[in-house]
């Protein structure tokens, strides 16, 4: 890319800032303006404040498509195990009040220096684009949260509505340099799901004398573990995952109650309302059986679902064929689609506009070659892992080709300068 490595040691400093200095979801008030900052820099007008703390900015440049690219900002409570020299040290206060470390565990820190250097590229080669770039800095990825607030506060009426949509985020499945193209899902929806079984507290010592919620709350763990296996289409994929079980403050005290958390995710509306449905039917079937004083409480936490991100395949199939044409026919793939799941689809399905979201490879090449002879490549660290460190030049660079080559194509340039 013409350009880009002249501004690769300022784009270095940047990311080193940005790893550095992560903040959580909703919390970004340091991160949001450097965004900004840097959008003006390259020749947009930007505005703060959009649902929150989120960034756009607009570059018109002449008729053309209107072309919507999107980053994300927020860290994650994650105590980094890195050992690199600008590991982060920072620390913020979640939402229940308590100190957490937290860590651009996600890449996030890598998709805004990926942004930041598409928009200064494309704002220095006007001559060889038409249309309108909207650059959208979104907070509160990670709770699911940033997308539909923007959306929400006028996203698209207060700024050109998009043509298309495009998004990035790395990945631990490829090695940097080589971006996979998903076509159709491409992220799951998911649900958040907490339970909370009831039983009648008292001594260990005396356990007839009690309903130990424990023991119904640790039989539903095995019996959700069913839904999946025994409810659902093996050719539609789903998920059933219990984070989290919470109980009891002492080894010889049957408690009141017994809470678990789990998250589900599906690619099929229908798949996520059956899996929904077993699991409350699962959680008072254990309760009833294990005499349970009352019905559990099954609640799903309507601020952290999200739904299926869609890559449309037509696009999809576009831009492949643009990326192998301008980086090289071994750079790009069509790639898998994952369980994890985000919010980056809501800008395609309330616009009701092609969106797409390429996969960033971030691991050393060398790296991963070695573990995949060794047949290791599930244990190299990924996103939400404390020793994630992407190989940054290799990752920044290709995430980079990945927005210019795109808007290249679909403003009419195929071809990298």
């Amino acid at each position: 890319m013409s350009g880009f490595d002249a501004m690769y040691p300022s784009l270095e400093t940047l990311y080193i800032d940005l790893h550095r200095t992560p903040e959580l979801s909703l919390q970004e008030i340091r991160t949001a303006p450097k965004m900004a900052a840097a959008l003006r820099e390259a020749g947009f007008e930007v505005t703060e404040g959009v649902g929150g703390l989120g960034v756009v900015g607009v570059l018109r440049n002449g008729v053309g498509p209107t072309i919507l690219v999107r980053t994300d900002m927020d860290g994650l409570p994650v105590s980094e195990q890195t050992e690199l020299a600008f590991a982060s040290k920072a620390t913020g206060t979640n939402a229940m009040g308590e100190t957490v470390p937290v860590m651009h565990a996600c890449g996030h820190d890598v998709h805004m220096t990926c942004w930041v250097a598409a928009a200064r590229l494309l704002a220095g080669c006007r001559d060889s684009w038409k249309g309108t770039l909207v650059f959208v800095g979104q907070p509160a990825e990670e709770v699911v949260q940033g997308a539909i607030r923007m959306v929400n506060d006028g996203l698209f009426t207060k700024f050109p509505k998009p043509d298309y949509v495009l998004g990035i985020h790395v990945a631990n499945t490829m090695p940097a340099g080589q971006i996979g193209v998903v076509a159709g899902p491409a992220s799951a929806a998911s649900e958040s799901v907490d339970i909370t079984f009831y039983g009648r507290g008292g001594h260990g010592a005396m356990p007839q004398r009690t309903v130990d919620p424990l023991v119904i709350a640790a039989r539903a763990v095995g019996s959700l573990q069913t839904i999946v296996s025994r409810e659902i289409d093996p050719f539609d994929a789903a998920v059933v995952t219990i984070g989290t079980f919470h109980a009891g403050t002492k080894r010889n005290i049957i408690p009141d109650e017994a809470k678990i958390q789990l998250t589900v995710r599906s690619y099929k509306p229908e798949v996520q309302k059956k899996i929904l449905a077993s699991i409350e039917r699962i959680a008072k079937g254990e309760a009833a059986a294990g005499g349970s004083p009352r019905e559990p409480l099954v609640a799903v936490v309507e601020s952290e679902s999200a739904e299926v991100v869609v890559n449309d395949p037509k696009l999809a199939g576009r831009l492949l064929a643009s990326l192998r044409a301008g980086l090289g026919q071994d750079a790009a793939f069509a790639s898998e689609p994952h369980m994890t799941s985000e919010d980056f689809g809501i800008y395609g399905s309330r616009a009701g506009v092609p969106s797409i979201q390429f996969q960033v490879g971030a691991i050393e090449p060398a790296v991963f070659a070695d573990a995949k002879k060794a047949g290791r490549t599930m244990m190299l660290p990924g996103p939400h892992n404390s020793r994630f460190a992407p190989d940054r030049e290799r990752t920044i660079r290709t995430g980079t080709a990945a927005f210019v080559v795109s808007v290249l194509d679909l403003c009419g340039t195929a071809q990298l300068k």
